[in-house]
């Protein structure tokens, strides 16, 4: 029998948010406003340096931060000039109307909820975002990458997400995410259950190795209520 659910964790972007295509060039020359000695060729090492890092995520399971953008493009920048590459992710924040239902009523249920994000941001950014959607207050713990050596799929990610929520047991977790390789394979071999939530258009670039085979799949995000509520009846 397996043990009894304690916890859903979720991927945050493409699954707690809706899936956005992004303009990577613009992006980087919205962060090349933050490099103290950009020259205009500085926004396309910013872009070489975002593929060479979110590749070593792929591939190695990596963590990496804004500031190692800059490293990588061998650029300075200064941290107080980010507004506007903030700016130009916030339309790509915003929260899923099916989560703040979704959360609460896990949490009635006497589930924990977490989050855990592959992102090179700091907490204080997602947490913002949170904030401003209401339901940062629901979230028993969040485990941010940038914060972290790992990223998704390693087991070492998961498990901080389990700490970060106070559970011991990776079979009483649930893992929702919209990746097969970085969320749902990494979550199975981590021991958890997994929900896949097929929202998003995964670029060929940032699928990885394997695609895992979820446990469930929940075409909205609302669904991942009764997949859960299911498992926990049948016991």
């Amino acid at each position: 029998m397996s043990p009894d659910i304690e916890a859903v964790l979720f991927d945050w972007g493409g699954t707690l948010t809706p899936w956005h295509t992004v303009d990577f060039a613009e992006e980087a020359r919205v962060l090349a406003a933050a490099a103290l000695d950009a020259d205009e060729a500085a926004h396309e090492r910013l872009a070489r340096a975002g593929d060479a890092v979110w590749g070593r995520s792929r591939d190695h399971h990596t963590s990496a931060t804004v500031a190692d953008l800059f490293l990588e493009a061998g650029l300075s920048h200064d941290p107080s000039l980010l507004g506007g590459y903030r700016d130009f992710w916030e339309p790509h924040t915003y929260t899923d109307p099916d989560v703040l239902p979704l959360l609460s009523r896990l949490r009635v249920d006497g589930l924990k909820v977490g989050v855990l994000s592959n992102t090179v941001w700091p907490r204080e950014w997602h947490e913002d975002f949170f904030r401003r959607d209401g339901v940062l207050e629901l979230l028993d713990g969040a485990v941010y990458t940038s914060e972290i050596a790992w990223t998704k799929p390693a087991p070492q990610a998961f498990h901080a997400a389990m700490e970060a929520v106070g559970v011991a047991d990776p079979a009483a977790c649930v893992f929702v995410g919209d990746r097969l390789f970085d969320d749902i394979w990494g979550a199975a071999n981590a021991g958890m259950r997994t929900i896949h939530v097929p929202h998003s258009d995964i670029p060929r670039t940032q699928v990885g190795h394997t695609e895992g085979e979820p446990d469930a799949v929940a075409e909205q995000l609302r669904h991942v209520y009764d997949v859960v509520s299911a498992w926990r009846s049948a016991g």
